[in-house]
């Protein structure tokens, strides 16, 4: 994993609106945008930009479903950024 991509994901967990998305996304397996902004009781413009930071960071895995959009965690992506975190204990 390159460094550029473990900085931008500790940003992205940086953020307890964005810990919390990943939270409930991991709990569920996939979440439709609508139901994270419920949950969160943010403006939709601001959970569009929590949700855009864990996607730009890898983290986060959007899939369209008809005119929604459902989120899940990239398992790979998440797994290689912990062992790379194992590397410094």
């Amino acid at each position: 994993m390159k460094a550029k991509e473990i900085e931008r994901i500790s940003k992205a967990l940086g953020d307890p609106h964005r810990l919390r998305i990943m939270q409930e996304v991991k709990k569920q397996q996939w979440m439709p945008c609508a139901q994270i902004c419920d949950m969160l009781d943010l403006a939709q413009p601001s959970v569009s930009h929590h949700i855009k930071q864990l996607v730009d960071a890898g983290l986060l895995i959007a899939e369209k479903e008809g005119r929604n959009i459902k989120y899940t965690i990239d398992k790979e992506m998440f797994g290689g950024y912990i062992n790379y975190l194992n590397t410094l204990i």
